[in-house]
């Protein structure tokens, strides 16, 4: 079936609401009650994430790992804090007489304090990113777009301290990266087993990240001359593509255009592209037919034949 992503797109509108903010008192509209369901969506996520990366190990393990101590403490701070966030969204939904979307079944692949923090830092990059992506959405609506951005101000301390715990920059290049919902929920998908009301986002054809990688799929800084390899399923695709054309991997990077780079082909479904200068801390890969051009919407709305991937440059 083909499918245009423009149809299905939602906007992110922004999670975390605190109960300073006379939200109630406006009613929803469509856009502001999608916008805050995914917003929602990806609070639950974050609160699985951060609660069990606290409870899986104590004090001890934390600091055998060389994080510092009292650090275990505040990855459950962190929780409580995407906690509160999925409070104040429910309630605000529930004021409106919209149902709240539920909380899903999580897989999250770390084994010890430093693979969670690993994991941690990417899964909140997709967030901060969302958040950036979707700020726009709420433009017209002055409550939530304060709210929202100074909810981006703590999710991005929470990354920062993250990575300062586990010796990597707090700060890996000047600007973030944003996404949109589209791509933003299709990236929480590798983390969800089950759901019993997915929302209805479109789910991409899966674009897959497979070297460099060490086990557990958690994947390590990729710097500027890194050679990267994916893994797609062409049948999957939304449309036809001539197996003899072109593909690209175009790269969602901080605030330039994406970088769009020529695949070398491995093989049916794989392919290898070399990290260009200029990128840096996180970036988002798609596979395209388009060579350049095209922004991030416009990769969302029409331009993805497969992904995101998340690339951890730095």
């Amino acid at each position: 079936m083909k499918v245009s992503l423009s149809l299905l797109a939602l906007g992110f509108g922004l999670s975390p609401l605190v109960a300073a903010v006379p939200l109630e008192r406006r009613a929803l509209s469509d856009a502001d009650s999608s916008t805050l369901q995914l917003a929602l969506y990806l609070e639950h996520l974050e609160f699985a994430l951060y609660s069990g990366g606290f409870n899986a190990f104590d004090e001890a393990t934390y600091q055998g790992d060389g994080f510092p101590a009292g650090f275990r403490d505040n990855v459950n701070v962190i929780a409580q804090h995407e906690a509160t966030h999925a409070s104040a969204i429910s309630e605000v939904l529930s004021t409106n007489g919209v149902t709240p979307v539920p909380t899903c079944e999580y897989k999250f692949p770390y084994s010890s304090p430093k693979e969670f923090v690993a994991l941690a830092n990417m899964i909140t990059s997709v967030g901060i990113g969302a958040y950036l992506g979707g700020s726009t959405m709420l433009s017209d609506n002055d409550e939530l777009l304060t709210t929202a951005g100074s909810i981006l101000t703590i999710e991005a301390r929470h990354d920062s301290y993250l990575r300062a715990g586990a010796g990597a920059s707090p700060f890996p290049n000047a600007f973030d990266t944003s996404l949109s919902a589209v791509f933003a929920y299709n990236l929480a998908q590798m983390f969800i087993v089950s759901c019993p009301s997915p929302l209805p986002i479109i789910v991409l054809p899966k674009l897959t990240l497979t070297a460099p990688t060490p086990p557990l799929n958690l994947q390590p800084p990729a710097g500027e001359g890194t050679v990267l390899s994916f893994s797609w399923d062409p049948s999957t695709f939304f449309v036809d593509v001539d197996p003899a054309a072109p593909l690209y991997i175009a790269l969602i990077n901080q605030v330039a255009k994406p970088y769009f780079i020529q695949v070398s082909s491995t093989g049916t479904g794989s392919g290898t592209v070399t990290v260009p200068a200029g990128v840096a801390g996180v970036a988002f890969a798609v596979l395209t037919t388009f060579s350049e051009g095209l922004t991030e919407v416009q990769l969302t709305e029409f331009g993805t034949l497969a992904g995101p991937a998340e690339v951890a440059l730095s």
